[in-house]
This record gives structure tokens, C-alpha cells and sequence, in this order.
């Protein structure tokens, strides 16, 4: 004889209440009217942490359930996929290392935050990717040497 009761891990899902959904920078695809905008897919998280499920979250935004796991399987769909994950409670995987290559193509794109208030999605704020371009910089000050900087005098100082 089978067990219909539900598995405890999903109670303890459904139960737990978020209060903050991750920033993430969507995954860049095609312009489509009706495919997954970066507003759709900001939206989606809103929906998936305040349902707790893949389904009606998807059908709220008008897509299916099906193309949302498509979409999270995408090249470049990491910080998508992380968010997704932070909201359904599942272990995180370390980060991989930025390049800066990677750092430039954020420079391009604006990063996401789907909000909350009570437990209900209410709107979305999207924010340029300020730190990725501070972080090029860095990176790329680093990389000039101290003789080629004309900023840096005899003692190894700016002026």
C-alpha cells in the first residue's frame, strides 16, 4: 500500500515565508513580445516566492512551466537559476569566478529585484549593474603597471 501523505520537505517549502527575493541579472535572449522578457522573468520570481510554485508562477506571467525550465537551462541563465533556487530553499552552488569579459556584458544589462511586501509580489525594481562596473575598473587598473601610470609619481604614489 502507498503513502498519500505529502512529502514534509515541501510543507516545510510551502510554509516558509521570504522576505526578500535576490537581485539577478536576467538571461539575455532574443527581443520577443511574447517570450521571456526581463520583466517576465523578474515577475516570475515575484510569483515563485510568493506561490511556491513553478506552474501557477509561470501561468501568471502567461508562459508555461515547461519554457520556464527551458529558460533556466539557457547559457548565462546562472544568476536566474541562483534566485530560483534561494527562493524554493534548495542549496546554493559557490559562484563561479566573474572574468571580465562577463563583467562587461553586465555593464550592458540592468539587474533585477523582484519585491515583496507581506508575502504578496508587488513590482519589480530594475537598477543599472553599478558594482560590475566598478569591479572592470579594479580589474583593469590592476592590470597597468606601475611604470606605465602616468598618475603615479617617482615613490609610487599619485599625486
Amino acid at each position: 500500500m502507498t503513502d498519500k501523505s505529502p512529502d514534509p520537505r515541501s510543507q516545510a517549502i510551502q510554509s516558509r515565508r521570504i522576505s526578500r527575493v535576490p537581485a539577478f541579472t536576467p538571461v539575455p535572449l532574443r527581443s520577443r513580445a511574447d517570450g521571456w522578457t526581463p520583466v517576465r522573468q523578474a515577475e516570475f520570481l515575484g510569483y515563485l516566492a510568493q506561490t511556491r510554485c513553478i506552474t501557477t508562477a509561470a501561468k501568471r506571467v502567461g508562459m508555461s512551466r515547461e519554457g520556464a525550465y527551458r529558460l533556466r537551462r539557457k547559457p548565462g541563465a546562472a544568476q536566474f537559476a541562483a534566485a530560483w533556487d534561494k527562493i524554493l530553499g534548495a542549496p546554493g552552488i559557490a559562484p563561479a569566478k566573474v572574468t571580465l569579459d562577463a563583467l562587461f556584458q553586465r555593464i550592458g544589462q540592468d539587474c533585477y529585484r523582484p519585491v515583496l511586501r507581506g508575502g504578496l509580489y508587488v513590482g519589480t525594481i530594475r537598477k543599472p549593474q553599478n558594482r560590475a562596473l566598478l569591479a572592470a575598473l579594479a580589474r583593469l587598473d590592476r592590470m597597468v603597471p606601475p611604470e606605465c601610470d602616468p598618475g603615479a609619481g617617482a615613490d609610487g604614489h599619485g599625486k
